[in-house]
């Protein structure tokens, strides 16, 4: 392939350098001017410049369709129709020895078809039970947010059984600092304050709840 692209590359380009030289021939032709591009040529370029512009055009129009033919016969050529043909006719060439192995060759390829074939139905089945498991997972989904949603629940009523045994345990808040104090403190440990006789505040039915 890297070959062929090669190949396309060149006789492109020499075709486009003959196109313009053709158009240029044209030119002259129809205008009568002056050859330009053939004086580019190195050591040659003053020789050509004296062709006649009759000559100039048949010789450009000439290599311009070779050119823009190889380039053609080249690009469109298919590898792989060639190859195959070259394959049909060394087939047709064969001895009978070369067709039994051919033969051969075939049973190969069709036992590793029926490998193929067995392989696809593994597949198949895996993948159905890959979609059997997805389902189940879908079905466990929900018991999972219904345990979360449980474990919340459970921890909401952990704290408020916490608050009320706090207030079960420290009845008295100072009247100066709001600190929770036992019913036997006469004094406030944490700012000192003198703790009158007080009578445990009754529980809140909300907060029993």
């Amino acid at each position: 392939m890297v070959k062929k692209a090669i190949l396309v590359w060149i006789f492109s380009s020499l075709t486009i350098a003959a196109s313009a030289h053709l158009i240029e021939a044209i030119s002259i032709l129809l205008f009568n001017g002056e050859i330009r591009l053939l004086s580019l040529y190195p050591f040659i370029g003053e020789k050509l410049q004296m062709l006649a512009p009759a000559t100039y055009f048949w010789i450009s129009l000439f290599s311009a369709f070779t050119l823009w033919g190889i380039t053609c016969t080249i690009a469109f050529e298919n590898p792989v129709e060639t190859f195959l043909n070259k394959i049909l006719s060394d087939a047709k060439k064969q001895s009978a020895v070369e067709t039994q192995l051919v033969e051969d060759k075939s049973e190969v390829i069709d036992l590793m078809n029926e490998t193929i074939e067995a392989s696809n139905e593994v597949l198949l089945q895996v993948r159905d039970l890959i979609y059997n498991i997805r389902a189940e997972v879908k079905e466990i989904q929900p018991l999972k947010e219904l345990v979360e949603k449980v474990k919340v629940e459970v921890g909401t009523l952990k704290r408020e059984v916490r608050r009320i045994e706090e207030k079960v345990k420290f009845p008295i808040l100072c009247p100066a600092c709001g600190k929770p104090l036992l019913p036997e403190f006469k004094m406030c440990p944490y700012c000192g304050e003198q703790i009158k006789a007080q009578y445990p505040a009754l529980i809140e039915v909300k907060d029993a709840k």
